[in-house]
């Protein structure tokens, strides 16, 4: 059911793919309902990093911005109910054979906020390599990405096999995970102050204050 192995290379091969085509036109990603899945929490991933590249293009209006924002806002929030989705996946799975154990010791980080992260190295590995290959770069400039890609593969593999360690461990039912709930605020008009206190603001100027500061909330690529 779970091989970090086919999801690194999943990542691996979809940045690529997406990075040098244009976005799949068809709604399955992978024919494995399973990776499908992956994928499609690897594709707001993906997207979140190029918009907030967006909103960090020199000269950018407040308008500019206050759509990004929103934008960001929405493709996260998507990012991690696919998230939340992995690991509701394989909890169905599980629980015909009666696992996770539990009590079985918990497991801090789900396998699906692990896939996630995996996700954001398979994007910082991608653009690290980027800056190493480019031929305009002065030599230090690519010496220390080639640096930078070394400490992000290692780190990769390192999460990977704590990923499979995870789910062998679930599987002989030595250790448990749980569905951990994001419950995010922002996108909720019933529990954001900025939007409910706002809901009357006209468009324009006041529009890009309630949207509040023009940044991402989470930083996929910090």
């Amino acid at each position: 059911m779970l091989s970090a192995d086919a999801i690194v290379k999943l990542q691996d091969e979809t940045t690529t793919k997406w990075h040098d085509l244009e976005p799949p036109g068809v709604d399955l990603l992978h024919a494995d309902a399973w990776l499908d899945r992956v994928a499609r929490q690897h594709r707001a991933n993906f997207d979140l990093w190029h918009i907030e590249d967006e909103a960090r293009t020199p000269g950018a209006g407040d308008a500019r911005l206050a759509d990004v924002k929103r934008r960001i806002d929405r493709t996260n929030q998507l990012r991690n109910d696919l998230a939340e989705e992995l690991d509701r996946t394989l909890l169905d799975w599980l629980a015909p054979q009666r696992l996770p154990y539990e009590e079985a010791p918990l497991h801090s980080e789900s396998p699906g906020l692990i896939i996630d992260r995996l996700s954001i190295l398979a994007l910082r590995i991608y653009h690290t390599r980027e800056e190493a290959e480019r031929r305009d770069a002065p030599d230090q400039h690519a010496a220390r990405n080639r640096e930078r890609l070394a400490i992000l593969e290692e780190q990769r593999a390192d999460l990977a096999r704590c990923l499979d360690a995870l789910w062998r461990e679930t599987l002989g039912g030595t250790r448990r995970f749980k569905l951990y709930r994001q419950l995010k605020m922002y996108n909720d008009p019933s529990l954001n102050p900025a939007i409910y206190r706002n809901s009357r603001l006209d468009s324009g100027t006041d529009a890009v204050s309630a949207a509040g500061p023009p940044v991402a909330p989470i930083d996929v690529q910090g």
